[in-house]
């Protein structure tokens, strides 16, 4: 057996992720303490493709906004399933428009055409693009365009709660999540100057019609998958002023629902994401896989050393120390479930969490190069700096 200063110097290194704890625990700069904000005309654009399960509570919430004046505009993505239908029966309200989506054309994805069709579109001097999958509180709009008035921002985006209902979504989100967080915080983007310290959330961009146009609206990002964080580091090139908040009073989002929707989605966003995060560093660029693996298997290694010390005598001595790490590591995804609004039991699964987001991450780095598939869309070749993505639709 190893002495116990050895077994905690071995477990040591998983002691090291609670340094971040404070970072993350930290919910400023709120968007709940920005002053209410009136005047301007803001067009709310939805781009919808088969969201029937959700579209109706995201309209009925922006509905009840207390923000006026404001145009919602539903751009139906040539959906196949009842969103349309759902649309056309909430439009008794004059403020609700739907929109019919034209064919998309060569070399863009589906949501960038949406976004630009409402743009197309939409008569306000504020533009607002959010996500079918949340839910507005009614002053989630006012404190938005008074947080862009007084920041005197081009773009305000926020972080909002993230629901997670089913068993998948408690065990991976955090998993994911966390690693955003650690990523890309709410002040460290405020004070960016380099693009790869830059994000948008489009699940909610609020911006001005001349910054937009200024940037060169979603035709500059029509051929990205992370359109938002690409949307993002295109308004720091052109000098414009990002304010990125958080907004969990305010706004939430059940982004996935249940396994196959969450591998679907996280396949069609990591790596391809993770390699737009270094727009000029090409040598980063190409170590986001293997930095996916680190991050992942970083959880996995004293799991797996004390599974394998229980059939292998000579690994026994490792044991304890795996043992500790375990616990350690534990402790530390029960608290990140905690301020997830998740319950803290589900930090114990953790070693599944991560064997999961593991194998996400995998798959998504071996679809990502030829091609991305998403709400029944497949689009191949995925990847590219320039020239056309060649896609079909199912």
């Amino acid at each position: 057996m190893l002495d116990i200063g050895l077994e905690l110097l071995l477990a040591a290194p998983w002691l090291l992720p609670f340094l971040t704890l404070p970072r993350l625990a930290r919910r400023t700069p709120s968007l709940s303490d920005a002053p209410r904000g009136s005047g301007p005309l803001v067009s709310i654009i939805i781009p919808a493709r088969n969201e029937a399960a959700t579209i109706s509570t995201v309209v009925r919430s922006i509905l009840q906004s207390t923000y006026h004046p404001f145009e919602l505009l539903v751009v139906d993505d040539r959906s196949t399933d009842e969103t349309a239908s759902i649309v056309e029966g909430l439009a008794e309200d004059p403020r609700l428009v739907l929109v019919r989506g034209d064919k998309l054309p060569e070399g863009w994805y589906g949501k960038p055409w949406a976004c630009f069709q409402g743009y197309r579109q939409a008569k306000g001097d504020l533009l607002l693009f959010t996500d079918a999958d949340t839910r507005h509180h009614p002053e989630l709009l006012e404190r938005a365009v008074g947080a862009l008035l007084t920041q005197r921002a081009d773009l305000v985006t926020v972080s909002p709660t993230q629901r997670c209902i089913t068993f998948w979504e408690r065990v991976v989100m955090p998993q994911i999540w966390f690693l955003l967080a650690l990523r890309y915080s709410p002040s460290s983007v405020n004070r960016a100057r380099r693009p790869r310290d830059v994000i948008a959330n489009g699940q909610f961009i609020l911006t001005t019609r001349e910054a937009y146009q200024h940037a060169g609206t979603h035709a500059a990002v029509h051929h990205e998958v992370a359109e938002d964080l690409a949307l993002a580091q295109t308004y720091l090139a052109r000098g414009l002023k990002l304010h990125f908040a958080f907004a969990e009073r305010l706004m939430e989002t059940r982004m996935y629902q249940g396994l196959d929707h969450l591998i679907e989605g996280w396949s069609k966003n990591i790596y391809l994401g993770g390699r737009r995060s270094f727009p000029e560093e090409p040598f980063q660029r190409a170590l986001v896989p293997v930095m996916l693996v680190i991050a992942w298997s970083y959880w996995l290694v004293p799991p797996a050393v004390l599974v394998t010390s229980a059939f292998n005598q000579g690994m026994s001595q490792l044991a304890p120390a795996s043992l500790l790490a375990v616990a350690v590591s534990a402790v530390f995804w029960m608290l990140i479930c905690y301020g997830m609004r998740i319950p803290p039991a589900y930090g114990l699964t953790y070693p599944l969490g991560a064997l999961m987001a593991l194998y996400i991450g995998l798959r998504s780095t071996w679809r990502g190069r030829r091609k991305v598939e998403w709400r029944g869309r497949v689009y191949e070749g995925g990847e590219r700096v320039s020239g056309n993505c060649k896609k079909r639709e199912r």
